[in-house]
């Protein structure tokens, strides 16, 4: 005789995985279901459904890592478990977090005497923060000692900046000076830097490979303008380094150029792990140049994970899986392996800028030589399509290549903007410029102007 169980009529019932084709339940929207679909038909349902998304290779607008080695994808799936914020449980952990911090501080060129401190973040856009958060800190500080008020605090940028600069000003009560594009200057100037300076300035900004073209902000000539200013109305306005994408890619590319710790002036530095650091998001880093340069108020101790802990941070618990994937990264290629894998981005990168050029209606505002990343326009006589047209037709076979207008004072110059990370292959870029070099052709062809919307919207990530 067959036995049967009576149902406990407290306990909901639950759902036995189904085959995909016998799932007919949508997946929600708006609410949690009663019942769920099993674990695998729930990654079947997903995984269908993001199918939709475009080809991370072939995103040419992102800065962010789309491809690391598998193994590095294994140990983070390993590790993903591991909660960053907990030293006391996860020591080797914090461990690994110290020798990075360790590893940037040489790489950025930090005299051994200075000790430099940091630690790592979600991304740089945290590490902005932090960064512009000491700054604030250490100019109140220096105006109460100086008896005057501290309730105007200005941060001078140029208007290139990455949008988490005007989010820290917004959010912190800081008047943002952003130097506006002239001409064919399309970044930070040291003497327009100098000039939007004044005693309630808490630092300046540049930019270590602008998103808008790929080019580096002058460190070395910002920061003499500085002195100038300093010696000239005794005004001592110290500088961060938003190096979010060239900190990875100047030490091993351009070493000759100092930008870093070796310039005084720079008392903090931020970079994304996430960017050319090669790493899958999210992990950035924010170093400053000693102790003295990161206010202790801003430290704060915590003892209820276990132990004792300094923590200096936006967020608070956050997979250690990044931090160690860093790690993996840097024990895996060393220098050289990262000089060699920067090498061939900017190898890529510098072909595909010469080959555009070629092309005829096309003209280069950078190419590829500073980040391996390049801005391009259309010629002035180019009148029956726009940028904005090219990135559509792109975009109708799959290869996403941004088009956008440059900020104030410059808002009638309309580019394309070409990202080339690690992953992308010279056969890669030859098959690009082949549907560029098709699209452009049809453009060309036209009898008139194209028809449609034009978009200007681009976020610079």
């Amino acid at each position: 005789m067959a036995l049967t169980h009576q149902q406990d009529p407290g306990r909901r019932p639950t759902a036995a995985p189904l085959p995909e084709y016998e799932t007919a339940a949508r997946l929600p929207s708006h609410a949690l279901p009663d019942l769920g679909i099993g674990a695998e038909s729930a990654y079947e349902r997903i995984s269908s459904d993001l199918l939709l998304d475009g080809q991370a290779r072939l995103n040419l607008a992102t800065f962010v890592t789309t491809w690391m080695p598998s193994t590095a994808g294994r140990l983070m799936a390993e590790t993903a478990d591991k909660n960053m914020i907990d030293k006391d449980e996860y020591p080797q952990t914090a461990e690994i977090e110290s020798r990075c911090v360790n590893i940037l501080a040489r790489l950025w060129n930090s005299p051994d005497h200075e000790h430099a401190t940091g630690c790592s973040t979600t991304g740089s856009s945290e590490a902005c923060m932090l960064g512009g958060l000491a700054l604030k800190w250490r100019w109140r500080e220096r105006m109460r000692r100086a008896g005057k008020a501290a309730d105007r605090p200005n941060l001078v940028m140029g208007a290139n900046v990455q949008v988490c600069w005007e989010k820290f000003c917004r959010y912190w009560d800081v008047e943002p000076r952003q130097v506006p594009m002239e001409g064919e200057r399309y970044h930070l100037g040291p003497d327009e830097a100098a000039a939007r300076c004044d005693e309630n300035t808490i630092g300046v900004v540049a930019i270590m490979g602008s998103t808008f073209d790929g080019s580096y902000e002058p460190v070395t000539e910002i920061a003499d303008a500085l002195d100038r200013l300093q010696a000239d109305k005794g005004i001592d306005v110290p500088m961060h380094v938003d190096a979010a994408s060239g900190g990875f890619v100047a030490p091993f590319l351009h070493p000759e150029v100092e930008w870093d710790f070796r310039v005084a002036r720079v008392q903090s530095i931020n970079a994304s792990g996430h960017k050319y650091g090669l790493v899958y998001p999210g992990v950035g880093w924010a170093l400053w140049r000693d102790r003295a340069a990161l206010p202790e108020e801003l430290v704060f101790n915590v003892n209820y994970l276990g132990g004792n802990m300094p923590t200096f941070a936006l967020n608070f618990s956050r997979p250690g899986s990044e931090v160690i994937a860093q790690y993996f990264m840097f024990s895996s290629l060393g220098h050289e392996g990262y000089r060699r894998v920067m090498q061939g981005a900017q190898s890529v990168a510098r072909f595909l800028s010469a080959e555009i050029a070629e092309l005829g209606p096309y003209r280069l505002l950078t190419d590829g030589s500073e980040l391996p990343v390049f801005a391009f326009a259309l010629r002035s006589e180019v009148e029956n399509y726009t940028v904005f047209d090219v990135s559509d037709r792109l975009r109708q076979s799959g290869w996403l290549v941004p088009a956008y207008t440059f900020p104030e004072n410059r808002q009638d110059l309309s580019v394309l903007r070409i990202v080339v990370r690690a992953g992308m292959t010279q056969e890669m870029a030859e098959l690009l410029i082949e549907q560029l070099r098709r699209q452009t052709e049809f453009l060309e062809n036209l009898d008139g102007p194209f028809p449609g919307e034009k978009r200007t919207a681009f976020s610079h990530n």
